[in-house]
């Protein structure tokens, strides 16, 4: 399969987890008979990687593959995390002591739960900015929708607020991979002249 279908899936994935997350207390609707959201954003985020191979090489897209697979490593330990959450079932007690372990333990607090995560969107938002002369709104696009999520669930706690700075940054994405698409025939055809 083609690393660039491999993206959109990923992507796809990755919003329809985020519109899960949005629900809320609904979410539990999501989680029988698996946690169907996690398992969504860890297969999405997993298949992200391939936007590290689908962009121009260069030293932006050295350090953007390199952040990005840093936010897919901390995703994993996310949602692993989250899994063994889920694992507890109505167990509100041992949740509890879980998180209460997890906020005490700054060695897995800050990679997997604070800021490792957010390097998946700032990794891809700097890929991104590969784009921001010849395709600045779908740049743009990426580059304010990826902040816009962490804000939405982090300061507004605003599940639909969430789930369209996920759409934004996730359309963005779309467009300039449809973009480089466009623009790797019309060079293909001059060459071929």
């Amino acid at each position: 399969m083609k690393p660039k279908n491999i993206c959109l899936i990923g992507l796809s994935l990755f919003v329809i987890s985020y519109i899960m997350f949005s629900q809320g207390s609904k979410l539990s609707y999501f989680q029988k008979p698996i946690d169907f959201a996690h398992w969504f954003n860890l297969i999405g985020a997993v298949l992200l990687l391939s936007f590290n191979k689908v962009f121009p090489k260069n030293n932006l897209n050295t350090f953007a593959s390199f952040i990005t697979t840093l936010g897919v490593i901390a995703h994993v330990g996310l949602c692993t995390i989250d899994f063994i959450m889920w694992s507890f079932g109505n167990d509100e007690n041992a949740k509890m002591e879980l998180s209460k372990h997890i906020s005490n333990t700054p060695s897995i607090l800050y990679p997997f739960i604070i800021i490792g995560p957010s390097l998946l969107f700032v990794g891809l938002a700097a890929h991104a900015l590969n784009f921001i002369k010849t395709y600045p709104i779908s740049s743009l696009m990426v580059i304010v929708g990826a902040p816009a999520v962490g804000f939405s669930f982090f300061i507004l706690k605003d599940g639909i607020y969430m789930v369209l700075s996920c759409l934004l940054f996730a359309l963005g994405l779309v467009l300039l991979l449809h973009r480089k698409e466009e623009t790797e025939k019309i060079n293909s055809i001059k060459t071929s002249y």
